[in-house]
């Protein structure tokens, strides 16, 4: 005789999909719960890898956008880029920021004001102002590696200078903007942000970590390079005037007019150069630090 056999009573549908349903509650919640402290770095490559996979391409740094390789990262949200373009567009600070595309990254250049006092690495009120506010933008929107330069021009440091060279005083006119950023701008965003610092959702230690930042001193090399060309231009104009006066074709009268005319054009683009090289640069490279 054959034996009776076990008859199930068949699951309702509806429970095969209320149980996915938990499932994926359960996954979410717990994805919540290992979000709660949040991770800058791990949360950057959450919303980029999200917005490649939506979006078929990493979004552009000039609408905010972020890469992890192949583009500088501005800000982490659209609107940071033209906060750095409202304020080189000010009456404030119109000519003296701006804001350079490069191979290398995003360039923001502080130039025609009086950054450092004279010979020295000691930055003015009005330049700490203006990297104040160029800096939290660029620190606190990136996860990238911050390159600092600093300048100096061709005239030789004085004899009583705590800096042996040129070499030396742009180093640490560059390693005084990376310090202030450091020291003065962490303590005093520490403070204004102190209730996202609290809640955990804004990480000081990871935005003003020292291993962002590199300070290089360009020393006088470019300026050099540029003095020089201008004095050849200059050495050329005055042996054709010399030429001109000495084969008759103008008198003594306006040579000497001329000569006049041509060394202060000389002596005024020597200023121009040297005062384009007070400057300090402040490069947000492509590369993006690990972690």
């Amino acid at each position: 005789m054959a034996k009776d056999k076990c008859v199930c009573k068949s699951v309702p549908e509806w429970l095969n999909t209320y149980g996915d349903m938990v499932s994926l509650l359960l996954a979410f919640f717990v994805l919540l719960f290992s979000m709660s402290t949040l991770s800058p770095g791990k949360y950057q490559q959450t919303a980029v890898g999200m917005s490649v996979a939506l979006g078929g391409s990493p979004p552009s740094i000039l609408t905010g956008g972020q890469t992890m390789s192949q583009e500088a990262l501005i800000s982490s949200k659209p609107g940071v880029y033209q906060d750095l373009l409202r304020i080189s567009e000010s009456e404030e600070y119109k000519g003296r920021v701006t804001i350079e595309e490069r191979d290398e990254g995003t360039v923001i250049v502080l130039s025609n004001f009086e950054i450092f006092e004279s010979g020295s690495a000691r930055l003015t009120a009005q330049a700490k102002e203006v990297i104040e506010k160029v800096g939290a933008i660029i620190i606190e929107h990136t996860s990238n590696i911050i390159e600092v330069r600093g300048y100096a021009d061709d005239r030789a440091v004085m004899p009583d200078s705590i800096y042996p060279s040129n070499w030396h005083l742009s180093s640490a006119r560059a390693s005084s903007v990376v310090n202030f950023l450091l020291t003065d701008l962490r303590q005093k965003r520490s403070i204004e942000r102190i209730a996202e610092v609290r809640s955990g959702l804004f990480d000081v230690d990871y935005f003003y970590s020292p291993d962002r930042f590199i300070p290089i001193g360009k020393g006088d090399v470019d300026v050099v390079k540029e003095l020089k060309a201008a004095k050849a231009s200059y050495d050329y104009d005055l042996s054709e005037l010399k030429k001109e006066y000495e084969s008759g074709k103008i008198d003594s009268n306006t040579y000497q007019s001329e000569l006049d005319k041509l060394s202060k054009k000389y002596e005024a683009d020597i200023q121009t150069i040297r005062a384009r090289y007070r400057k300090i640069e402040i490069l947000v490279k492509r590369e993006t630090r690990s972690g």
